[in-house]
């Protein structure tokens, strides 16, 4: 037995039905030879990898119709990956990252259920350098800006592995933290915008979530 227990998911994003193997609930926890909190995760934090939130939701179903052809893709924090396989079923040149170390044999398994090739998989810190990670044309991320510590940690963390002319895409429930990744991705040469989604069913306008793009 792993430590942690699992369910069977299937969602619906643009036209196909994918199955994602994800985290009974939000209360898992399994460290047994403590990697996870040598790479500075909690108990509080850990199950945040292996669950759908709506801004993954969000994130993947902009990405089933994202134009990416000719462009080498980046997904930061990808948890259960679902961005990635979206991009991976479109053919698209994905990478995947997280710093959790499930992440990538979570994403393995989902590429698995899917009948999907293995998207191709690093650790990537955002405080540190990553040299065998690269550059890219997009970079990708679904509320990635719940700390306020978060925003100048991407900011430094486009700064190495955003191409010239890249894009950024996050998708943000609203945590209050964008405008300060404004500001920072200004100063590198980027222009900003914005369009409010609805990141829950039961969501009224005007919507608290927003999809933030920057391009340069």
């Amino acid at each position: 037995m792993p430590g942690y227990t699992v369910q069977i998911m299937t969602v619906r994003i643009g036209d196909s039905d994918y199955r994602i193997r994800a985290l009974s609930d939000k209360q898992q926890f399994s460290d047994p030879d403590g990697e996870a909190e040598r790479a500075g995760i909690s108990s509080a934090t850990w199950p945040i990898f292996g669950v759908l939130w709506p801004a993954g939701l969000v994130l993947a179903e902009e990405m089933s119709g994202f134009p990416v052809a000719g462009k080498r893709v980046l997904e930061i924090g990808c948890g259960l990956g679902l961005s990635s396989l979206v991009l991976q079923r479109r053919g698209a040149d994905i990478t995947a990252s997280d710093h959790h170390p499930l992440a990538g044999e979570f994403l393995a398994a989902n590429a698995a259920l899917n009948g999907l090739p293995p998207v191709p998989f690093r650790i990537a810190q955002w405080s540190g350098p990553n040299p065998d990670l690269g550059t890219f044309d997009l970079i990708i991320g679904g509320d990635v800006l719940y700390e306020r510590g978060h925003v100048e940690l991407l900011a430094g963390f486009f700064a190495l592995h955003a191409r010239p002319g890249s894009d950024i895409l996050i998708t943000d429930p609203g945590r209050n933290h964008g405008n300060a990744l404004n500001r920072a991705l200004a100063a590198q040469g980027y222009q900003c915008s914005e369009e409010r989604r609805r990141f829950e069913a039961s969501e009224s306008p005007p919507f608290r979530g927003r999809l933030l793009r920057y391009r340069r």
